[in-house]
């Protein structure tokens, strides 16, 4: 007969169990988190912080309570204390005091719980670095939060904030504020003690005003105060040295701001204001702009003192009330984009608008009025005068600084388009929709000033050495061409912050590209590119914009998440299936996110 009772249940693991089964909390994670001084417990459902992740670094783990031999991975002695711990997306609706256990914390993650306040003892972190409290419920702060002068990053975005204490300009060594989607109406003067602020993110709250002191902030690089209640800008704002990126965006803004010392200033976005009327006193502070972004207003016009904005290489005025366009926006030599959408315009052709900014820009140079006898180049007094002269606009050379013979089809380019130069500064050429299967000898006659060229729609095939003495080069086009390589030599360009690549035979990423280390702009789109180097392109540390649309990349590699410059990641259209559609559609910063999520650790 059997030993045991008839129905009894026998536990196979008895005398091995080290833990409660009902244990929130893996004992093993707990394990390697004294090895690491990293613990990950985000998203698991908690609804409580078990007390034995705050006594981590206090209390002696179970296999020191055992009689056995320790080989060297499994020494406790020799712990690590905890830096980093993440909490978020659980359903925590308080942190415990004891929170102050664990001191040595560089980063606390709290992010995504729904937490109504946070303890007076966090104060007495004084290590820590960076503190996320966003998508929570707090509206207040404990007073012990002003101690964290150490902190680099405070993220409390999407909480129920209604103020802010002055106190928060204690925080002197903040490089990165966010406190976008509260309820602030207004923000403390104190802010402008936060001197080495790089990045403040004011965005959807009820701020009417910004005070004149935030002035003051030397260093700060972003602004973004979208989705607000602002009639104005303080015109002491200009003396943020720093400010890069202006962000205004669906605010009651009737003019642009005024920032006449403003010279670092490169983007401005002002899209969805109030805006009618652009005068010339506010675009004279701006040359230094390379995107203008002015769409959803009430533009009716644009002043041809918009030639001021010599820098820009985007201007954005979808849905406005523009009926025209002044000739002289033809002669902005940088710009490259144009969005012109939702305007009544009655001067310009439909079918023109449809073309591209190439296009509707050699329109409007075309319509500028030119002095009698100086569009054609003088007829040489020893031979007649050849065909190709009348197409050579030397008025355009001289006083635009502009080579344009395109759309001629022709399969080279006749001698008399570079004699017409005549040893004038060049900056821009365009040899686009002709025939060309090969880049013209005498552009080398250029290098001292050329800074923009286009060769796009012809037959390259190839890129000659000789390309690399073009030194001043800022801007390259060569979509649709048959181009699958390009020299290295091409790495002497220092200055090139855009190359467009489109529409070639490209099996590869050009290994030149990642190099030129000014790049701010590669458009590789519709090639047959196998793969990308997350690792090497991340030397590419201006890199915004990456198209890599419409090639072969079977595998994205998670390092392409460091790459943290870019503002604009465009993959679709290849054969991957991670990451999949949804993680595109959320955009660049969250794809990048979850790339970085992949990286090995």
């Amino acid at each position: 007969m059997s030993r045991f009772k008839r129905g009894a249940r026998v536990d196979s693991r008895a005398g091995f169990r080290q833990e409660k089964e009902d244990c929130p909390v893996p004992y093993g994670l707990l394990k390697a988190a004294r090895k690491s001084g990293q613990l990950n417990l985000s998203g698991r459902g908690l609804t409580e912080v078990p007390p034995s992740v705050w006594r981590l670094n206090l209390d002696t783990p179970q296999e020191a309570q055992q009689d056995l031999s320790f080989g060297a991975a499994d020494r406790w002695w020799e712990q690590t204390d905890l830096t980093k711990i993440l909490l978020a997306s659980n359903k925590l609706q308080n942190i415990s005091e004891d929170i102050k256990l664990l001191p040595a914390l560089l980063v606390l993650d709290i992010h995504d719980n729904q937490l109504n306040s946070l303890p007076e003892s966090i104060g007495e972190l004084e290590h820590l670095q960076k503190l996320v409290v966003s998508h929570n419920k707090l509206t207040e702060l404990p007073a012990g939060l002003w101690r964290l002068t150490n902190l680099h990053c405070l993220h409390m975005q999407q909480n129920q904030m209604e103020r802010l204490p002055p106190d928060l300009g204690q925080l002197v060594h903040l490089e990165d504020l966010d406190l976008s989607n509260n309820l602030l109406t207004d923000i403390p003067e104190s802010l402008s003690n936060l001197t080495n602020l790089m990045k403040l993110n004011l965005s959807c709250n009820k701020i009417k005003s910004l005070p004149p002191s935030i002035s003051e902030m030397k260093s700060l690089k972003m602004l973004d105060c979208s989705r607000n209640q602002l009639e104005s800008i303080p015109p002491v704002l200009a003396q943020m040295q720093s400010l890069e990126q202006l962000y205004l965006r669906n605010n009651k803004l009737r003019f642009l701001p005024e920032l006449p010392c403003c010279k670092a200033l490169k983007e401005l976005h002002c899209g969805n204001n109030q805006i009618e009327v652009l005068e010339a006193d506010h675009l004279k502070h701006l040359n230094g702009l390379s995107f203008l972004e002015l769409r959803e207003n009430k533009v009716k016009s644009l002043p041809e003192e918009i030639t001021l904005l010599q820098g820009l290489e985007r201007l954005d005025l979808t849905n406005n009330d523009i009926s025209s366009l002044p000739s002289g926006l033809g002669t902005l030599p940088k710009l490259k984009s144009l969005s012109l959408e939702g305007n009544p315009l009655r001067t310009i052709r439909r079918d023109l608008l449809t073309k591209g900014t190439g296009e509707l820009l050699t329109y409007l140079r075309s319509r500028i009025q030119e002095p009698p006898n100086g569009d054609l180049r003088e007829e040489p007094k020893t031979a007649m005068t050849l065909p190709s002269q009348a197409k050579i606009n030397v008025h355009a050379i001289k006083t635009l600084k502009t080579l344009d013979y395109s759309e001629k089809q022709e399969a080279s380019i006749p001698d008399e388009v570079f004699d017409a130069v005549d040893g004038s500064p060049v900056t821009n050429v365009n040899f686009s929709k002709n025939q060309l299967t090969a880049v013209p000898h005498r552009m080398t006659e250029l290098k001292d000033s050329l800074a923009d060229i286009n060769l796009g729609f012809n037959k390259l095939t190839t890129i000659p050495v000789d390309f690399s003495k073009l030194q001043q080069l800022v801007h390259i086009d060569l979509r649709n061409n048959l181009l699958s390589s390009l020299p290295t030599e091409l790495e002497a360009l220092t200055q090139l912050r855009s190359i467009i690549l489109s529409f070639n035979r490209f099996k590869s990423f050009p290994d030149v590209l990642y190099h030129t280390s000014s790049l701010e702009t590669i458009l590789i789109s519709n090639n047959q590119v196998g793969g990308i180097d997350g690792v090497r392109l991340k030397i590419l540390n201006r890199l915004s914009t990456l198209d890599l649309s419409n090639n072969d990349i079977m595998q994205v590699p998670p390092e392409l998440g460091n790459c943290t410059s870019l503002r604009a990641l465009m993959l679709d259209g290849n054969p991957f299936r991670n990451p999949r559609a949804a993680v595109l559609s959320k955009g660049t910063d969250a794809l990048l996110e979850y790339l970085r999520s992949r990286i090995p650790k």
